[in-house]
């Protein structure tokens, strides 16, 4: 959830200051929430590589991009085509089968 939230903010800060430019990026607090997000989640992240097989946690992670499409969707009105919908059962489903 911090991954995805901090490519939220950091989306939020590209489209409030344009695109890429460096300058308004380096002052924008979407940006910078969502670095600290990114710190944190390195964070539990350390803790959970301290207590789970990489094989494991790894995977798993690609949860955030199932996660991701429902912001994707409502916030910034991308769509959501069948073949998304598709690789997000099979995300799902390859993580099942990873952690059982």
């Amino acid at each position: 959830m911090l991954l995805v939230s901090g490519q939220i903010l950091f989306k939020l800060g590209l489209e409030s200051s344009g695109g890429l430019q460096w300058m308004k990026l380096m002052t924008s607090m979407y940006v910078w929430s969502g670095l600290v997000l990114y710190g944190a989640a390195t964070v539990i992240w350390f803790a959970v590589l301290s207590r789970l097989p990489l094989s494991i946690a790894y995977p798993l992670q690609s949860i955030a991009y199932v996660l991701a499409l429902i912001p994707a969707f409502f916030l910034f009105h991308e769509t959501m085509s069948f073949s998304k919908l598709i690789g997000i059962a099979l995300i799902i489903i390859g993580a099942y089968f990873i952690v059982k």
